[in-house]
């Protein structure tokens, strides 16, 4: 299996020990037709040079890459689901095939999701439907275009199954993803811990997190507390550019956080249509714990569990210091992030915030389309809001404080506005319509040319925006 020059594989997780994961076996599929291939990701971990053959092998049939893991592993892991302890979970249709290095220095995983049972799988059947995999590649590229940590979406094989699922017509066409993550080390794998009161395994996995995913803790004066600072300070920053991108995850379990605050596992997520705080994703969360407000609230409440696992080896004074960082690394990221979002300079961070409160309540109240918004006041383009859909509103007196605020603060990199996205009077979206539109063509007629239109609008987006995602990059080999 031919790779460039750049790929640089490891197996640091393998030298955890077998304590970590099980080995598993790939299902075995009737068919496997590409879909989606990210070359350009490809090109950052040196696997953009596989044939078309080398590609089903290696993210189809699952073939061990050139000098990488031998077996795939599904990763053994407890956790909170909806707030409800479940020690009877783990990687129940998927499992990490790979890692390797990207052009950054970043240790990344390769994972399969729907690649067939695991010892986690209860009664599922371990597959992912063709839908499913679908709107992952549609999450996750629309919030790497609006600047999010996000898992990426490298490769969607269709597998030539059908599926019986109970929300959504069944027999329905089946799939296998592959995502590239910074770590698929969760909350919920040191809570498993700490269920069985393994602090020696818990020693372990920090070092190995401290090692290659956060850094700066390995000089902390208590290394599970060093880590936990870490963890708080990135998940704070993923919730607030969730709520800058108007993004619902819908399920904020322990076990769909992981220790790099990077955002992944897209299941019933959705993005507002309007700015709406009792907005949810799932169907099944009825009493809104993961409504779009709340955001913030279940993350905080997830590392406070994280921080309960983690008492088993530090101190609780410690671990209580380090969530104190949430709130204004929290308020930090939303002004920036919101305020990149628009294209404006960031000021002093209290009048920030405030100025921010107003604008969100402008939008609750007056029902404005929430990337309407944006995309009409991106670099203040007053001409271009001027022409909008929703310009009546901008009329509105009520708006009158708000775009005080935004001239204010002056735009940032005003060149921006020259790239052809601008030009147009709409922005992309992917509320839910959407994206039934763009499934129902396939589903119905086989037509893949909207999901194809929708990813090129997007990429076209992200290079109009040009907001760069944070990220940690990880010493260690």
């Amino acid at each position: 299996m031919p790779v460039s020059a750049s790929y640089k594989p490891s197996t640091a997780f393998t030298k955890l020990g077998p304590e970590f994961a099980d080995p598993v076996a790939p299902a075995r599929f009737p068919q496997h037709i590409l879909r989606r291939r990210n070359q350009a990701w490809a090109a950052r971990v040196g696997l953009d040079g596989l044939s078309a053959a080398g590609w089903e092998q290696a993210f189809a049939r699952f073939e061990p890459l050139p000098d990488n893991m031998t077996s795939p592993l599904a990763m053994r892991y407890h956790g909170h689901q909806f707030r409800s302890y479940n020690p009877d979970i783990g990687d129940g249709r998927g499992f990490l095939y790979a890692q390797l290095y990207d052009d950054g220095g970043r240790l990344l995983d390769l994972a399969a999701k729907g690649s067939g049972q695991t010892p986690y799988s209860r009664f599922g059947d371990g597959r992912l439907t063709l839908k499913g995999g679908v709107r992952e590649v549609l999450a996750a590229d629309m919030l790497e275009a609006q600047g999010v940590y996000t898992s990426k979406a490298f490769s969607l094989f269709e597998t030539g199954e059908a599926l019986v699922r109970g929300d959504e017509p069944s027999p329905t066409r089946s799939s296998v993803l592959v995502r590239l993550s910074h770590s698929h080390i969760r909350f919920g794998s040191f809570q498993r811990l700490a269920f069985f009161e393994r602090a020696d395994l818990m020693g372990t996995l920090l070092e190995h997190v401290a090692a290659h995913y956060a850094p700066d803790a390995l000089g902390a004066q208590n290394l599970a507390a060093g880590v936990l600072a870490h963890v708080v300070r990135e998940t704070a920053r993923l919730a607030a550019s969730w709520m800058a991108a108007g993004f619902v995850h819908g399920v904020l379990n322990t076990d769909n956080l992981t220790v790099t605050g990077e955002s992944f596992d897209y299941g019933p997520w959705r993005f507002t249509p309007t700015s709406d705080p009792n907005f949810t994703a799932a169907y099944f969360d009825e009493n809104g714990l993961y409504a779009f407000a709340r955001q913030p609230e279940a993350v905080s409440w997830a590392l406070a569990q994280l921080a309960s696992a983690l008492s088993l080896v530090c101190p609780v004074p410690a671990l209580e210091a380090a969530l104190a960082e949430f709130l204004p690394a929290y308020q930090r990221a939303l002004a920036t992030r919101t305020l990149s979002r628009l294209g404006v300079a960031e000021t002093e961070l209290d009048a920030d915030l405030e100025f921010l409160q107003t604008m969100f309540n402008w939008m609750t109240e007056s029902g404005v389309s929430w990337d309407q918004f944006f995309h009409d006041w991106f670099c203040l383009d007053a001409a271009r809001a001027a022409q909008s859909p929703e310009a009546s509103r901008y009329g509105d007196p009520a708006f009158a404080a708000l775009r005080d605020g935004l001239e204010r603060r002056g735009p940032v990199r005003v060149e921006r506005l020259q790239h052809r996205y601008f030009q147009r009077p709409t922005p992309e979206s992917l509320v839910i319509e959407e994206v039934e539109s763009l499934w129902a063509a396939i589903a119905e007629r086989d037509d893949w040319s909207l999901f194809e239109a929708k990813l090129a609008g997007i990429g076209e987006m992200r290079d109009a925006l040009a907001i760069s995602c944070h990220q940690s990059v990880a010493a260690g080999a």
